[in-house]
């Protein structure tokens, strides 16, 4: 059976109009004027019905019979019954029958052909007004998402010809300098020229706090300038930018059914055309088995079974609840490629992870100094004053113990290839390297070198060991404690893979509470240990993972799982959701968004089907009446659409 939405705009002009920023109207009066429009028809006929009813209960006007009275009633039925009989006209014509507007048109025509003219207005009226109710939940659910595209930046104040001027993101190229004013959003991905700036990334990673960004520092598009005018030099046109991808992948994600959708869809174009043979059936089998046979009153409990059996709430609460889960996840900073990843996020047992810029920062830092015969302070001097002249990243880490840079100055510095640097700082010769270096100039380094795992800088001053320096990458905040909650939702088997060394791999892990771990892995390896591990139907694998020789697994694995922040463009591309704050923890908090949105779509599931099945054989036996007929359908449609909203008020820690 094919859905479609019921739109009792149809009959209305649309009071909503585009205007500029500027233009002097009032946009809240005409959404508002537009909200109220379309629920005109649905009180028009309310009042109509109510006046009808109150004039046959108390017999107020003798001349409220016959044809004045069928009268009265079609005009209260024309405002809510015509949208829905034009629209099963349509689906009669593209040659789909049995659609619930067939069934509701049926059902209600069928109760003026009897004389039931309240009951055929009152049951057509709720079902309209169910609609309504129906289409204000799918809005509501679907704001979290709809909210990004607010976000979207539309202009950005590009520097040409020695000036500042407005131009629209898309007409931007790499390479040139745009200025952010305060409270105004990034354009384009850029890296920042100013000296720092702070700002706001609730639209693309759902963290509200401000995110302070150091010059030289990625700064994306859709953020917030919450601090002083700065200025970025643009990485990536604005089709390639963080935002524009992210609506992409969220104007997409609907697209993909769950399995559930898929099924209830498909079970609804069958169940259909069942009800309507058997309301037929109902209608005349007995003739043949009860000796007091009526027509009017099997025809009747015929329109009943119409009624109850319309499978609204199937159709429209199941789409919904999932719609709630994209939200509420997007709303949280993740973002789900479709609503198939949700159910598959649900059965995950099997995590496996990168390391770098996975669980640790992806940046070296200086855990340790260890200085022999000299200051600390002097002993850094040396050292920074030979790692000014390498771009090697541990160079980097070193030459931030202080950031006005070396206050000595080496020469006749030298490569030593595969081993480190030798050069000359006031005087004295400086090496600079690993144990290979220290071992061919015969300089002994302290043993307890030898058992850390971590990579370390040994350094030499005049040919005496002077010390070492240990660098390390730095644990995420949340890395622990993604690894104890992964454990509570029961993801028991946690698995590391990365191509850094087995030792540091080893000794993260252990940090971790992780039991499986393996180092020095090449992309190829990751494959192999993935593909084993889903060779058991048992293990239902999840990848996580950042870099470009992230992609193969991720597509490899059940469900794929990308850092959005500081993940590489393919990663992301290839992965199934996206974390966009690159926070691990965010893991767990997809596995209890898409277990919540399983459970409430299958309690309404159960709850639909329950209730239906108990009324329908009420309405057969004679038991039920059309208001019976009414809560079947609409009430329990609308107690399913409840239901399903409470995804977008839910927490989760």
């Amino acid at each position: 059976m094919k859905k479609k939405k019921l739109n009792l705009r149809d009959i209305k002009p649309n009071p909503k109009k585009e205007h500029s920023q500027n233009d002097g109207h009032n946009h809240n009066g005409s959404e508002s004027l537009g909200k109220f429009n379309t629920y005109l028809p649905a009180i028009f006929s309310f009042v109509m019905l109510m006046i009808g009813i109150a004039i046959d209960y108390f017999d107020m006007f003798p001349y409220f019979k016959g044809w004045i009275r069928l009268l009265w009633y079609v005009v209260a039925y024309i405002p809510v019954g015509f949208p829905v009989i034009k629209e099963g006209w349509n689906s009669i014509k593209s040659g789909d029958f049995f659609t619930e507007f067939f069934l509701m048109s049926i059902a209600t025509i069928g109760a003026f052909v009897i004389g039931e003219y309240p009951e055929g207005v009152a049951v057509m009226l709720f079902y309209a007004v169910g609609e309504l109710f129906q289409s204000a939940a799918v809005n509501k659910a679907k704001g979290n998402i709809k909210a990004l595209l607010d976000v979207r930046p539309n202009e950005a104040l590009v520097y040409r010809n020695n000036d500042y001027i407005s131009v629209s993101p898309e007409t931007v190229e790499i390479g040139e300098k745009v200025q952010v004013r305060v409270g105004e959003k990034v354009p384009l991905d850029g890296i920042l020229l100013s000296e720092k700036g702070s700002f706001n990334t609730a639209a693309l990673t759902g963290e509200s706090k401000p995110d302070t960004i150091a010059k030289g520092e990625k700064v994306f598009a859709g953020s917030i300038n919450m601090d002083g005018v700065i200025e970025i030099e643009t990485t990536k046109e604005f089709k390639d930018s963080s935002i524009a991808r992210i609506l992409d992948m969220v104007q997409n994600a609907t697209a993909r059914k769950s399995k559930t959708e898929l099924f209830i869809r498909q079970f609804a174009r069958i169940y259909t055309p069942i009800v309507v043979f058997l309301a037929i059936g109902v209608t005349f089998i007995p003739y043949f088995f009860v000796d007091d046979y009526v027509f009017r009153d099997w025809l009747y409990r015929a329109l009943i079974f119409l009624v109850i059996s319309c499978p609204c709430a199937l159709v429209i609460s199941i789409p919904l609840g999932y719609f709630g889960g994209l939200g509420a996840a997007s709303k949280n900073g993740i973002l789900f490629k479709g609503a198939s990843f949700l159910d598959a996020m649900t059965k995950i047992n099997t995590l496996v992870m990168d390391k770098t810029g996975t669980v640790t920062k992806g940046v070296f830092k200086i855990k340790e100094i260890k200085s022999i015969g000299w200051e600390e302070s002097e002993f850094m001097k040396y050292l920074m004053a030979m790692e000014e002249q390498s771009t090697h990243p541990i160079a980097k880490a070193i030459l931030e113990y202080k950031d006005e840079g070396a206050d000595y100055k080496a020469s006749e510095v030298s490569e030593i290839a595969g081993k480190g640097l030798k050069g000359i700082v006031n005087g004295k010769t400086v090496l600079v390297g690993n144990k290979a270096l220290m071992t061919a100039n015969k300089i002994n380094a302290l043993e307890e070198t030898e058992t850390i795992v971590e990579s370390i800088v040994l350094v030499s001053i005049d040919n005496t060991f002077a010390g070492y320096v240990v660098i390390a990458d730095e644990l995420k905040d949340d890395a622990k404690e993604t690894i104890t909650n992964l454990h509570k939702v029961g993801v028991k088997n946690i698995i590391m893979l990365s191509g850094d060394k087995h030792s540091i791999t080893q000794q993260v892990a252990r940090e971790l509470g992780i039991e499986k771990a393996k180092g020095g892995l090449l992309p190829e390896d990751k494959l192999n240990e993935v593909e084993a591990l889903k060779k058991n139907p048992e293990n239902k694998v999840a990848f996580i993972g950042d870099g470009i020789n992230d992609a193969p697994v991720l597509a490899a694995s059940n469900v794929g799982i990308a850092m959005g922040g500081l993940g590489s463009d393919v990663a992301i591309e290839t992965a199934d959701v996206i974390i966009q704050t690159d926070q691990p923890s965010k893991v767990v908090r997809a596995i209890k968004i898409s277990r919540s949105t399983r459970k409430i779509v299958w309690q309404n599931i159960i709850l639909a089907f329950g209730v239906k099945v108990i009324v329908l054989i009420l309405g057969a036996g004679g038991l039920a009446t059309m208001w019976e007929a009414v809560f079947a359908d609409v009430g329990v449609a609308l107690l399913a659409i409840l239901n399903a909203v409470r995804l977008q008020r839910m927490t989760w820690s």
